[in-house]
């Protein structure tokens, strides 16, 4: 196993920072955080030309068949720009369509996401936030070609922006919470549906879904009937990897930036970074995050080699969540009251932190499935 970069990694990593950095400032990440929308399209278009959209998706459809650590490396650096869009969210829908798609719907949805045409959203969490098999409560009943979809969801990031949510819902209330879950995908302009945002500390783009006698074509299923957590499950692995490169990034610009500012800042006529509990703050932030960038690597290769990554993702979400919210509290108190004001970036981080930390489970969820892969 080598988790060096090759040639082609290090490219996506240099070209996608040097555009995040010209065409994602934080004057824009800020803009975008008031906007209904949620998104740039003019830079949507110039991510998908850039085939962004298409990484992971084979060439036979229009993408570049790239590698999870690829995409892994591109979040990295999203997550470092503090990038606001339904890139991450249109990700996730892909991976589901990978996984579980028909020929034909590959065939029909594919092509359209790698040009940008289409946004995905995945409709999960509901009232009870949970990321087992119990919390999916909203129900789905057959009717001719159709099922009527009706029950709430909750937390759905970027479903403002969406063209189809993918939906788990409960098409057999008589069996075990695993075997009575399906995958649909449900059309956001559908009659029945209203999308409402929530108000969140990270000023992200979140909502409430709610779902009154939504009609969904059986042809919109993902994978088999009653089938389709094992799917999920599949999916929110790579959904918890997917989202600590995302951190890392983040972790690894407040990481850099409070070193600069530990370097400029004069307090009793010497730089801040000449004390020595600074100097400790900052070793032990270098440290969290330079393993945090390694253990998500890791879990990407067992990802890319098709090898079991149940634990390695459970243990990688737990680290990575507690290492970004400690160095974005740490980064906040070594600027002092700077970093506590909406005019310095080092609160975006702080923000971000502490929405991702419940996202695809918090700590303790994880620390209970590294619990159990243990025989506990």
């Amino acid at each position: 196993m080598n988790l060096d970069f090759t040639e082609d990694e290090e490219l996506i990593r240099s070209i996608s920072r040097d555009f995040l950095e010209k065409e994602f400032p934080k004057e824009l990440v800020k803009q975008l955080e008031d906007d209904p929308k949620g998104y740039s399209p003019e830079v949507w278009n110039k991510m998908a030309g850039l085939g962004w959209m298409g990484l992971m998706i084979p060439e036979e459809y229009g993408g570049f068949d790239g590698s999870f650590m690829q995409l892994v490396i591109l979040l990295e650096e999203m997550g470092r720009a503090c990038t606001t869009g339904p890139f991450f969210s249109t990700t996730l829908g892909t991976l589901a369509i990978l996984d579980a798609g028909s020929q034909e719907q590959k065939a029909d949805l594919l092509p359209k996401i790698a040009q940008g045409e289409l946004i995905l959203a995945l409709a999960l969490t509901e009232p009870i936030a949970r990321y087992d098999a119990a919390g999916v409560t909203i129900e789905a009943k057959s009717e001719g070609d159709d099922y009527i979809l009706n029950g709430t969801k909750l937390f759905v990031h970027d479903a403002q922006a969406a063209d189809y949510l993918l939906c788990t819902v409960r098409t057999d209330s008589s069996s075990a919470p695993e075997n009575g879950i399906s995958f649909f995908m449900a059309d956001t302009k559908s009659a029945g549906i209203s999308i409402t945002p929530l108000t969140t500390m990270s000023y992200d783009h979140q909502n409430e879904v709610v779902f009154e006698n939504v009609r969904v074509p059986k042809a919109n299923m993902l994978g088999e009937l009653n089938q389709g957590w094992p799917v999920v499950e599949k999916l929110l692995e790579k959904a918890a990897v997917a989202k600590c490169a995302e951190m890392n990034g983040g972790a690894d610009w407040v990481v850099a930036t409070s070193v600069d500012y530990a370097k400029e800042r004069i307090q009793y006529g010497k730089p801040i970074g000449s004390y020595q509990a600074i100097q400790h703050y900052l070793a032990d932030m270098w440290t969290n995050a330079e393993l945090s960038k390694r253990i998500t690597y890791y879990a990407a290769w067992k990802i890319d080699q098709r090898l079991p990554c149940t634990m390695e993702a459970s243990i990688i979400k737990t680290w990575v969540s507690d290492t970004y919210n400690h160095t974005s509290r740490m980064g906040v108190q070594i600027h002092g009251a700077l970093g506590t004001t909406r005019d310095h970036d080092m609160g975006l981080y702080y923000q971000r932190a502490r929405q991702a930390w419940p996202l695809f489970g918090d700590p303790d969820f994880h620390r209970e499935k590294v619990a159990q892969e243990m025989g506990l």
